[in-house]
């Protein structure tokens, strides 16, 4: 009887055009997410199993390696120790901490002051925004402005020429004009200002997309090479993602790994995975805590307004 209920209970919160799944739907289901999920998992575990191998057990085994022998730390003690992988580590997370600090807060200055449909060129200033989605003046104009504002070889050229994300924008704009008028216009009698309204009431309903956008620009800002790429030449101002490029693609050592290298007691292919471990580690530990905003903050974000 109870399971004659349960049924019941479920079938009723389904949708009428929805069939109740069969057993087979019900396994294929299973066993495609089952092979997703391996899919995406051991290709990481490779990485890092290969990154904790010895240099024998990675000769040995011609290349990668899946079964973990002979785990070993050495590799990260070494990139951790104080040479060019730690300085550039320390780069990438000073660059992302200040970079989406400030690109959140024009964001959500620039989010509520377009939301509030009766401000100053409110809509010549939406359309200009939403026509750089479109039409970009291209990488030789962009870099004669950073060149010519004196950005070049700086951290600043690692921020500002990406600092905003006009999508981002709208999807805050669209998520701060959901927020109740009536809030809104009680605080406004009761003597608010914007600054107090946007801080004491829009921004803690925004939980959700604020968390959302706030991990877009962090993930933007610790993955992002191209920049440093063009705009930095001194190596000690290099971001953690443009050593693992000179790592993997054109194959070179960090300064201070010669020697362990040499005699052997470290693989460069091991020194190349902890890099990439040390790459995805900030990504793989924000994630989960904003996994539970992303449906409502993107959809609510997207759909309302």
């Amino acid at each position: 009887m109870g399971t004659a209920q349960g049924r019941f209970v479920r079938g009723r919160l389904r949708p009428a055009w929805e069939e109740e799944p069969s057993r087979a739907g019900l396994a294929t289901k299973g066993v495609t997410l089952v092979l997703v999920c391996l899919g995406v998992l051991f290709p990481l575990w490779v990485v890092i199993v290969t990154s904790l191998s010895s240099a024998k057990t990675i000769t040995e085994t011609g290349g990668l390696v899946v079964i973990p022998r002979d785990i070993t730390f050495i590799a990260y003690q070494e990139l951790l120790s104080g040479g060019q992988v730690t300085r550039a580590a320390l780069v990438s997370v000073g660059v992302t901490v200040i970079g989406t600090l400030f690109s959140m807060t024009v964001s959500v200055l620039c989010a509520f002051g377009l939301s509030r449909t009766g401000s100053v060129l409110h809509r010549p200033i939406l359309v200009f925004l939403i026509a750089t989605m479109f039409f970009g003046a291209g990488l030789i104009p962009t870099y004669l402005v950073v060149q010519g504002l004196g950005l070049t070889d700086t951290y600043l050229s690692l921020i500002l020429p990406s600092a905003l994300n006009v999508f981002n924008i709208l999807v805050l704009r669209a998520f701060f004009m959901s927020t109740a008028q009536e809030l809104i216009e009680s605080a406004r009698i009761d003597g608010a200002g914007d600054l107090r309204i946007l801080w004491q009431i829009v921004m803690p309903l925004s939980r959700a997309v604020v968390a959302v956008i706030t991990l877009f620009y962090a993930v933007g800002y610790w993955s992002a090479w191209f920049n440093a790429s063009i705009y930095i030449s001194d190596p000690d101002m290099l971001p953690l993602q443009n050593i693992m490029q000179q790592l993997v693609i054109k194959q070179t050592r960090p300064t201070g790994l010669a020697q362990v290298i040499n005699t052997g007691q470290l693989s460069p292919l091991a020194i190349q995975m902890a890099v990439m471990v040390l790459a995805l580690v900030p990504v793989a530990v924000l994630s989960p805590f904003v996994q539970k905003h992303f449906k409502q903050g993107m959809l609510t974000g997207a759909v309302k307004g």
